[in-house]
């Protein structure tokens, strides 16, 4: 790219809210957003080591395997890039502005937006999580946008050092977002986060409220066993130690916009906070039938996810009574399907 001048000499700056080839992140305090699917689906390494592991995840007809790179697989904590940038362009398309899926950032304003330090190790540290992000390939049948991926990718496509400092330290960086997470974007398939997202240390808070933000959003109260929810997260621990975890989060309380509690019958209940829900309204009940209906309808989606959206729809509309729930839930379904939602 070009360098250009801004003294009366030089050239004109280039219209960049115009072109369609990168996109520069300039837009100051942009909401956290993620996208919904990897929020849904365990595709990050919760370890704190070099994971070189292989991950393989099945789960109502969604299949995912992660294959590492030399650098090993891309952590939670590498996401922090992705949600960056996600963030950007998605206040840049509620702007109005055109967008591309190369894009142009600045590692301070990164860092700084994701709650990280400025030191010289923590530009070392992003340099390894770009790296890791590249290198880790990902199979899927998730469903963005309109379109089902079956094909190996990355979650990005390319990165690249701009511009360094005198000392050699990375200033400004472009990242090309793979295809299939652009589309996410496109398609606005994402939720806003808490900025104190990023001030939870541990990885497995991170991801435990990814999905209590995914499954519980503006629901009162999301309820799920420990064996669902030590599959969903991605833990490599086992289901005793992953208790023991669970036990430790709720006696600190540090998850960011919910609570959480642990009910009789080895569940946890997630709560939103400051509301009360001690006596909230039944939700409706869905037939099997309906669920097998509602997979006919979006292949590879999971139709879990879907019906807890539904509910919160649901819940949100003043808790109606339903003459027949399945037949609402379908209907719902149905206009999702077809781009209403």
């Amino acid at each position: 790219m070009s360098s250009v001048t801004v003294n009366g000499a030089g050239s004109l700056l280039p219209d960049r809210h115009r072109q369609g080839d990168f996109f520069l992140c300039d837009i100051f305090d942009a909401i956290p957003k993620d996208d919904i699917a990897s929020m849904e689906h365990p595709l990050f390494s919760l370890s704190t080591r070099p994971d070189q592991r292989i991950l393989n995840y099945a789960h109502n007809g969604v299949e995912i395997t992660v294959t590492p790179s030399v650098k090993g697989l891309a952590t939670i904590h590498d996401k922090d890039i992705l949600i960056f940038c996600i963030s950007q362009l998605m206040a840049a398309l509620n702007a109005g502005r055109q967008v591309s899926r190369t894009v142009y950032l600045k590692a301070h304003d990164l860092l700084i937006a994701t709650n990280r330090e400025t030191s010289g190790d923590a530009y070392r540290r992003l340099r390894e999580a770009f790296e890791r992000l590249a290198g880790t390939r990902i199979t899927t049948n998730i469903v963005t946008g309109d379109h089902e991926v079956t094909s190996g990718f990355g979650m990005i496509e390319a990165w690249e050092i701009v511009r360094k400092s005198r000392g050699g330290r990375m200033v400004s960086v472009s990242v090309t977002l793979s295809d299939w997470l652009y589309r996410a974007v496109l398609s606005k398939s994402v939720l806003t986060l808490s900025r104190d997202y990023f001030r939870l240390r541990k990885p497995l808070e991170r991801r435990i409220y990814e999905l209590a933000r995914k499954h519980c959003g503006r629901q009162p109260e999301w309820v799920i066993s420990v064996e669902t929810l030590l599959k969903k997260s991605g833990s490599a621990s086992p289901r005793r130690v992953f208790r023991k975890m669970l036990r430790d989060m709720i006696v600190a309380g540090h998850l960011p916009d919910y609570t959480m509690e642990e009910l009789d019958g080895d569940l946890i209940r997630f709560a939103a906070r400051d509301r009360l829900v001690e006596a909230p309204a039944t939700p409706p009940r869905l037939s099997e039938r309906a669920l097998e209906q509602a997979r006919d309808i979006m292949p590879g989606w999971d139709v879990y996810a879907l019906e807890a959206d539904w509910r919160g729809v649901w819940a949100r509309s003043g808790a109606p009574k339903l003459r027949s729930p399945d037949a609402a839930f379908l209907g719902w379904v149905k206009k999702r399907a077809a781009g209403a939602y």
